[in-house]
Formats: structure tokens, sequence, C-alpha cells
């Protein structure tokens, strides 16, 4: 079977796993599971509350993976839902889980901004940009399939 992928995309998902690893890295240094950061991830950079519902979005992790870390994080009390409406919840940090989040989540949120800071504003810019415009073609195109 024959493969025609340009050499800009396989650079492209080369990059991406990369970039995966790296975070993968600085995950368990930090002494979490992926999923679990994910989640203190999206909350803490939420302000330490939101929609379970966003979490499910943002953190690209499947809604049973996101339901049983969050149970996990609720029984070790760093986390509680508390209602929003009749069919929503919010997941909101606990004092311990805003410690928590600040010394895991935080720190690669900083790191993060550290990094972009350290560029140009254009090439900020121009990377959100390019990277929002992929995203979206790339939703367009997944109708398709």
């Amino acid at each position: 079977m024959s493969h025609n992928i340009s050499k800009e995309m396989k650079r492209f998902n080369h990059l991406l796993g990369e970039l995966d690893a790296v975070y993968h890295e600085m995950t368990l240094k930090l002494g979490l599971s992926d999923s679990v950061m994910r989640i203190l991830y999206t909350i803490y950079d939420s302000g330490g509350c939101c929609p379970l519902q966003h979490i499910c979005r943002s953190s690209g992790l499947p809604k049973q993976t996101v339901n049983s870390a969050i149970r996990k994080l609720e029984g070790e009390g760093t986390l509680y839902l508390e209602p929003a409406g009749p069919k929503t919840k919010n997941v909101r940090l606990t004092e311990k889980g805003t410690l928590l989040a600040e010394q895991t989540a935080g720190r690669i949120l900083h790191a993060e901004d550290d990094v972009l800071s350290s560029w140009p504003k254009e090439d900020v810019e121009k990377y959100l940009a390019l990277t929002e415009n992929f995203l979206h073609a790339l939703a367009e195109k997944s109708t398709d399939l």
C-alpha cells in the first residue's frame, strides 16, 4: 500500500509526537498521570472551577477517562463536583487541590508562558493564527470522513 503523505505532514506529525512526549515527561517528573494532569491543567487554567463538559472538550480525554479520574481526585479531596444547573456540574478545586494544581499544572502553564513570552509578539500571533487555521480546516475535513 502506497502512502502519499507530504514531508511537511510527516514533520508535523513527528513534532506533535515529540511535543506529547515532552508533556508526558514533565507530567511524570511532577508525579502525576497524563489524564490527571490534563484535568488539573484545565481546571487551573479556568481559575479553579469549570464545567465538567469543558474538561472533556478541552482536555481531549474521553468522557469515561475524565469521570474516572475525577472520582479518584474527589476521593483524595482534590476537587469536588457542584450542581451548575439541571443537567450540568462544575468541577471545583479544594484548597488541597489548588495547592496541587499550582505545584504541577501551574508550573507547566508558567513554562509554556515563558516560552511564548520569549518569542517576538508577531511570531506568537502568527503561530496561534496558523494553529487555529489548521484546527478549523481539519475540523471541516473531518465531516467528510
